[in-house]
């Protein structure tokens, strides 16, 4: 029998290679405020309501995947703006959090990402002259990170609380792109940030898969001078990139 999961903002991007990668392993169900392309179960849901999102997951689910996120300008300038952003990306992730205490819904995957270090980074390559990694001081140049930090951190509090029986997997995303060939060929510095259609199914699978109680882990494929190193995500949930930037390249050439 199939693994029953949930995926929270679903529609997107992520949601779309996660419901072609994984969906003859797990039964998949779509939370978002629009529906997804492919054929998957959907429930329209305005996640930033947390009784709206708790009544609409299904009770029965495995496994929680918070994909929810939303683009602003001027979020630090604009007090309207920066209340979106926070509802979004610090509020809906705290729900999602609680909604998987309350149902007793022991995994989450939350997908963080690399802009709670971008301070470090300057088109796809460390400023540090080493692959930045999950010690380094996550210095972010903007709100984005802070708040995807402020929802780790507010993870990691809630996973070690034990009568919440919760695992948190937290994957610090570097870039998918829907059309991930077209967009290589087009910006050079996905040459070194691209995390492949192949990889993404693979880290969040393994992610699905892990015993970890919590974790933080980078999520990049092997391409040649990646700025974030994946060692932790190899020992850990034995993540092995399967396909980098050069790769779908060559694939293209074909």
């Amino acid at each position: 029998m199939k693994k029953k999961i949930t995926i929270i903002g679903g529609a997107g991007t992520i949601g779309s290679v996660l419901c072609n990668g994984l969906r003859n392993k797990y039964e998949m169900t779509i939370l978002d405020k629009k529906a997804p392309a492919q054929g998957v179960d959907f429930v329209e849901v305005d996640a930033t309501n947390y009784e709206m999102l708790l009544n609409s997951i299904q009770k029965d689910s495995e496994a929680l995947i918070h994909l929810l996120t939303v683009k602003t300008d001027n979020d630090l300038k604009d007090v309207e703006e920066f209340h979106k952003m926070t509802q979004v990306h610090f509020m809906a992730t705290f729900y999602t959090f609680r909604a998987a205490i309350e149902l007793g819904i022991p995994k989450v995957v939350f997908a963080s990402s690399n802009h709670t270090t971008d301070y470090y980074e300057n088109n796809g390559c460390s400023s540090l002259g080493r692959e930045i990694n999950t010690n380094d001081y996550p210095y972010s140049g903007g709100l984005y990170g802070v708040l995807k930090l402020a929802s780790e951190n507010m993870g990691h509090i809630l996973a070690r609380e034990e009568d919440n029986n919760l695992s948190i997997i937290n994957l610090r995303i570097g870039s998918v792109q829907p059309d991930e060939l077209k967009a290589v060929r087009e910006e050079d510095r996905l040459h070194r940030t691209l995390l492949s259609h192949a990889d993404t199914v693979q880290l969040f699978d393994l992610a699905l898969q892990s015993t970890v109680k919590y974790g933080t882990y980078y999520g990049v494929s092997d391409n040649p001078r990646k700025p974030w190193s994946t060692e932790t995500a190899w020992k850990e949930l034995g993540f092995v990139s399967k396909e980098n930037a050069m790769d779908v390249l060559k694939k293209g050439e074909e």
